[in-house]
């Protein structure tokens, strides 16, 4: 079921109503039923991918309880070791099989010796990235004795299996999370006006900006052949508003509805593309999961307690995963590795966390500097979009040939079109929101000084523009794929 779908525009009201006025009575009843309308939203797209997520689950569930009981070192190890290789091995089947099948083809046709083994065609589970992210990260801080293991298998399934976060996150970790399954929740109004703004701003990022910036980046990047260098940077610049759009809008919606039922998600995106250098901008781009491979890799392999060298390897190694963990195809693996290219130097010369504050903080404008780096940082990301959104690496190559070329500086012949124009006016406004809310959690988190009339008009003009503005059929979120 999409977020921005009819399906859920019924769906959410009435699981609403239905969880404070009718599943109220007691705070098992309430999981019960989280985790039963949970179940149907996944299902909803394809009811036999559920038991997998199940799996998952009761796997994780077991294990944690064998490790809380288990003071045998050996025997934690193992118990892990099954959890990892449950989690690891779904994921690896669904999402890499073809992947590698694939690759081991092309590499022995390039030697001569053609293999010709049959992909299976495996159709990737939605969100299969994320849930078994979020199991793996619940028993390994069991086996760490960070966190008790959860005994109320509905409870945890519910955490698991919560339908906001479920399918892209955020990713959750069970310190944070899975004691709000295990409190009394009591209905908050303002935290529910709070969640209703949030998902409004999340589907104008995700109907107006991202669905209308989709045909054009897919119309030429679908043809790269017969583009023009300006128009592959004009499609690069509109996929990198579509990117940011469709997922920090998915995150947007993801938190809002949890604030419906009373529970908190963590910020998933804090304003990314105002960053002044790459660490900064990964600091602020899909934080859960840079924060999960911060903690359940870099920190493992030694992070920086070995020194510069040291941080650098582990830099570049979680890049790289990063990378493949965004999809099974070499150039996600590529733009990992770049990204962490350009890491390695801030932290050679100690500059990787030079920018903790927010940028201008109050001021209203930045100045030149800030500007500078922000517009910098902001095309190096772009750059690497390139190599995210192209079809192989050879298309890659001939993309940035293309770019390279005379033609870069032609007018791009749909610069002036209905879906481009709509797109830039519609991500000016965003980022003129988001600019003033830099300090705060999310762009519609207005200014409280402001008068209530201003206020709502913004939010009314919202609600116009994504009425007017909706292409028709709407589009799934990118990161579905992922």
């Amino acid at each position: 079921m999409l977020f921005n779908s009819i399906d859920f525009a019924v769906f959410l009201p009435l699981v609403f109503l239905l969880y404070w006025f009718v599943f109220n009575r007691s705070l098992r009843l309430q999981n019960a039923f989280l985790l039963v309308v949970s179940a149907v939203f996944y299902g909803w797209w394809d009811w036999r991918y559920l038991g997998l997520v199940f799996i998952s689950a009761a796997v994780d569930y077991v294990v944690a309880l064998k490790l809380e009981r288990s003071d045998d070192e050996k025997h934690r190890k193992l118990l892990l070791t099954i959890s990892m290789v449950a989690n690891l091995g779904m994921l690896g089947f669904f999402k890499y099989c073809d992947f590698f099948i694939t690759s081991f083809n092309d590499a022995f046709t390039f030697l001569g010796m053609p293999l010709g083994l049959r992909t299976l065609n495996i159709v990737l589970p939605v969100g299969i990235s994320f849930y078994t992210f979020q199991t793996m990260s619940y028993t390994i801080d069991v086996y760490r004795r960070q966190i008790k293991a959860a005994h109320d298998p509905i409870s945890f399934s519910a955490y698991i299996l919560f339908f906001p976060q479920l399918v892209a996150g955020p990713i959750e970790r069970a310190g944070q999370f899975l004691p709000q399954f295990l409190q009394a929740r009591t209905f908050d109004l303002d935290k529910a006006r709070d969640g209703l703004r949030q998902i409004l701003w999340g589907l104008f990022k995700k109907v107006v900006i991202a669905d209308n910036c989709a045909p054009i980046v897919n119309a030429i990047y679908g043809d790269t052949d017969g583009a023009t260098g300006s128009e592959l940077v004009l499609a690069t610049v509109l996929f990198a508003f579509q990117v940011y759009g469709d997922f920090s809008g998915y995150s947007d919606i993801a938190i809002g509805s949890a604030k419906l039922f009373g529970f908190t998600l963590m910020r998933n995106f804090a304003y990314p593309y105002f960053s002044r250098d790459i660490a900064e901008f990964w600091r602020r781009w899909h934080i859960s999961l840079s924060t999960w491979f911060r903690d359940y890799l870099y920190i493992p392999l030694g992070g920086s307690r070995g020194g510069k060298w040291m941080a650098m390897r582990n830099s570049l190694i979680i890049f790289t995963v990063s990378g493949f963990w965004h999809g099974a195809a070499w150039n996600f693996v590529l733009w990992g590795l770049i990204n962490g290219l350009y890491f390695i130097p801030l932290v050679w010369l100690d500059k990787s966390k030079q920018h903790m504050d927010i940028v201008a903080q109050g001021r209203l404008l930045p100045n030149l500097g800030e500007l500078g780096k922000m517009l910098l940082t902001f095309t190096l990301v772009c750059t690497f979009y390139v190599v995210f959104r192209s079809q192989g690496l050879g298309n890659m190559y001939d993309n940035f040939s293309t770019i390279l070329s005379a033609s870069l500086f032609t007018v791009p012949a749909v610069l002036f079109s209905k879906p481009v124009v709509i797109a830039l006016g519609a991500s000016a406004l965003m980022f003129s929101l988001e600019w003033l809310a830099r300090e705060r959690a999310y762009g519609l988190m207005l200014d409280p000084r402001l008068p209530a009339w201003a206020r709502y008009g913004v939010y009314y003009g919202l609600v116009l523009l994504i009425v007017a503005f909706a292409p028709m059929g709407g589009g799934e979120f990118i990161y579905f794929q992922f």
